[in-house]
């Protein structure tokens, strides 16, 4: 049920009914107002509002189909399914080629997940409709809930078929594309609708995006000119063609349109990100620090901006500045793995080895279980004669990391130092078998054990 809101008493039906509201009066309104009022209220999420004219609407016309449909339409947001059902067997007896009674079934089958069944319906309707673009793009999402991409597609480029301009469609036709990794297809698709619709900026955008993944920049960075030569003020395509731009290595014009974005709408932390960067790669490290830093003012919450402004200090080796960006990241977000991980890295670089040790204890609680992280902090700890925290640390590593040289070797070390030998044995055994190239990780990490006859002993085991 489409209504126009532009309608001439379009607003005066609705001043005239809030009116009653307030007044407390009965005023009469003929059915087509009363739809154009729920229509826009409906619209404009005031659904409290719509429900009044709704029912105040079946007062004054208790036959009228549109109306009942409109009272489904509630029922099925607000998941009352039964009497939403009940409604619509009523109408479809009363009135059994009423496609927006099939159309509000298969609304409320699809509610239920009862996909191919509202697919069943929705075909009903689009027997009956003359509309049939919202239809085919019913059938399309029904079909994606079912993730039968092929037939969504198809049902895409059918509401295409009947309305050239429908965007919404042709994002899905692409999406559906992509998940089927039909690039070349998706493309010869694109080429042939801009045969027809060359001034389309969406399709050219959409053609830039698809050669672009495929790393053909040229031609990506050719529907991109396109995109912008059809509305100059398509904020999407100038960014997309400085994220091109930037892989040719043209990081002065990549810089030109990235600008562009920030006079054309308000300025968006990703843009001046990227163009810190190009000043970066330029060499320019004054006007890189000025737009990392007005990253990071736009958007505290963007860890990029943290993250970028912290490695080009890191850089610089300016591990002391580094230090305080990421101290002030990890302040405003204490749970972010990535601020961990850097802060764990610059405070090794600085031998701060207790606080890179707590950093590096932080990621593993937060997630990354990557060998070099559990390797990092286990050698911290020997360091700092934490001989048993490095040795659980080994042993939890172990589970994420089973037959693993590097792991049996330190775990032999440490059982070594502590005259555990049996244990010691068996890890050096593992060791051997795993990967003896990685001896040397006993030497560094334990140097005075090649003094020990223990450990001498055992080794010869191995080796002759």
């Amino acid at each position: 049920m489409q209504f126009s809101q532009e309608e001439p008493n379009h607003k005066i039906s609705i001043s005239k009914f809030e009116k009653m509201l307030k007044t407390n009066s009965l005023l009469f309104f003929d059915s087509d107002e009363f739809e154009s009022i729920i229509h826009f209220y409906l619209n404009n999420g005031k659904v409290a509002l719509a429900k009044k004219a709704i029912k105040l609407g079946l007062d004054q016309h208790p036959f009228s189909t549109n109306l009942k449909l409109f009272k489904v339409e509630i029922y099925i947001f607000e998941n009352d399914l039964p009497k939403a059902n009940q409604i619509l067997d009523e109408l479809h007896l009363l009135e059994p080629t009423n496609e927006e009674v099939y159309i509000q079934k298969a609304n409320l089958l699809s509610k239920q997940d009862k996909h191919k069944e509202a697919i069943t319906f929705l075909s009903k309707a689009l027997e009956l409709s003359q509309e049939t673009s919202d239809i085919y793009s019913l059938i399309g999402m029904e079909y994606l809930f079912l993730d039968q991409f092929e037939d969504a597609k198809n049902s895409f480029m059918k509401c295409l078929e009947v309305d050239k301009y429908d965007y919404a469609s042709l994002y899905n036709v692409i999406y559906c594309f992509e998940f089927l990794e039909q690039t070349k297809e998706a493309i010869e698709f694109l080429n042939k609708y801009l045969d027809a619709n060359p001034y389309s900026e969406i399709a050219w955008h959409q053609l830039g995006k698809l050669h672009y993944d495929l790393k053909d920049y040229k031609k990506a960075l050719r529907a991109f000119d396109f995109a912008i030569i059809s509305d100059d003020t398509f904020v999407g395509a100038y960014i997309e063609k400085g994220k091109t731009l930037e892989k040719l290595n043209k990081h002065n014009k990549a810089i030109e349109n990235y600008a562009i974005t920030l006079s054309l709408e308000d300025p968006t932390s990703f843009a001046l990100l990227q163009i810190a960067k190009c000043y970066e790669k330029l060499g320019n490290n004054k006007l890189a620090l000025e737009y990392y830093y007005k990253t990071v003012h736009e958007d505290p919450s963007l860890d990029k901006g943290w993250i970028a402004i912290t490695k080009f200090y890191s850089k610089q080796n300016n591990f002391q500045k580094a230090l305080y960006y990421i101290n002030k990241a990890i302040h405003l977000d204490s749970e972010n793995v990535t601020y961990w991980n850097l802060y764990a890295s610059i405070n090794l670089r600085l031998n701060f080895f207790e606080e890179a040790e707590r950093g590096y204890k932080k990621t593993i609680e937060l997630g990354n279980y990557e060998l070099e992280t559990w390797l990092t902090r286990a050698d911290i700890l020997i360091k700092l004669g934490e001989e048993e925290t490095a040795m659980y640390n080994l042993l939890q590593a172990m589970e994420y990391h089973p037959e693993n040289a590097e792991i049996e070797f330190r775990l032999a070390g440490i059982y070594f130092k502590l005259h555990e030998i049996e244990k010691a044995t068996y890890h050096l055994s593992n060791g051997m078998n795993f990967d003896k190239e990685y001896l040397f990780v006993i030497k560094e990490l334990f140097p005075l054990l090649s003094e020990s006859p223990l450990y001498v002993n055992a080794l010869k085991k191995f080796i002759l």
